[in-house]
């Protein structure tokens, strides 16, 4: 059974941006593969579950083909499954947005915004 380092792994299937980042998670902890910590040496094969936290959000994913190099984005996406979670609905609530340099809120703009976040 074939197998590899889960940083290269991570990597190679474009989870991160560079094996460096795919390791610097690993050592912080924003890596788990079968709900166990992984150190950036942690081997995976196809079937292990990678829960992978990165840019603010987690990932899901289930390996079924194991690279040793980075491909094309369409040849990455067979190697894995994505398993992650949809975000709840209450999560895409709108955030109201001022202009950049639009100054203070008048007294009419304060009585909009306090007005929107209440309901």
């Amino acid at each position: 059974m074939e197998s590899t380092r889960v940083d290269r792994w991570l990597w190679a299937v474009r989870l991160t941006k560079t094996r460096t980042d795919a390791a610097a998670a690993c050592r912080g902890g924003h890596v788990r593969v079968n709900d166990r910590p992984a150190k950036p040496a942690t081997t995976v094969v196809p079937g292990d579950e990678v829960r992978v936290r990165a840019g603010g959000t987690t990932k899901v994913v289930e390996v079924v083909r194991i690279i040793q190099k980075r491909v094309g984005a369409p040849d990455a996406a067979t190697c894995f499954i994505d398993r992650t979670p949809k975000p709840p609905p209450d999560a895409l609530v709108p955030v109201a947005r001022r202009d950049r340099g639009a100054g203070r809120p008048t007294k009419r703009d304060r009585r909009v915004l306090d007005k929107f976040r209440q309901g």
